[in-house]
């Protein structure tokens, strides 16, 4: 299964959005690549799942300083450890990344529902996606880099569900 590029776009236009307006962050993006490894590369991951007219899985993986750097700025207080709160903050930034890109996919004609957002914390987890290979984009930001892992195909009907 290959990722259409279309699905791509509205993933890396709403993380950067959304990382400059919650957390005053500029991104740059790095060149596309597909995943050779089921294991995680960073310590947090957020994974949500879409279904409808696209399905599949997204994951947002990035350092543990990072994180702790951007619930910091986000919530307006110094977090050392990735507390419940901090946790917190991550999986909501992944669910309001997504839930941007999915109106992105709206606008194009794709309808898709979201899952809440799960976090695998502990770098080389696997994440098997099966039949459904991942494109990585990183996003290199001054607190570090955001892998956006996408891995979404077209309903096989085309028609959601």
């Amino acid at each position: 299964m290959t990722v259409r590029v279309e699905f791509i776009n509205p993933f890396v236009t709403a993380a950067a959005d959304v990382l400059r307006a919650e957390v005053g962050l500029e991104v740059s993006r790095g060149g596309l690549t597909l995943a050779q490894s089921a294991a995680t590369a960073g310590d947090v991951t957020t994974l949500i799942n879409l279904i409808g007219d696209v399905e599949g899985v997204v994951l947002y993986s990035m350092p543990l300083e990072m994180c702790l750097a951007l619930v910091s700025q986000m919530i307006g207080q110094d977090f050392e450890e990735f507390d419940e709160l901090a946790q917190s903050g991550i999986a909501e930034l992944g669910n309001v990344i997504t839930g941007k890109a999915a109106a992105g996919l709206s606008q194009a004609g794709y309808e898709a529902s979201i899952s809440v957002p799960t976090l695998v914390i502990g770098r080389g987890a696997t994440i098997s996606t099966l039949d459904f290979r991942r494109l990585v984009v990183p996003l290199q930001t001054n607190y570090g880099v955001l892998e956006i892992h996408v891995a979404l195909r077209e309903h096989q009907d085309g028609h959601g569900q």
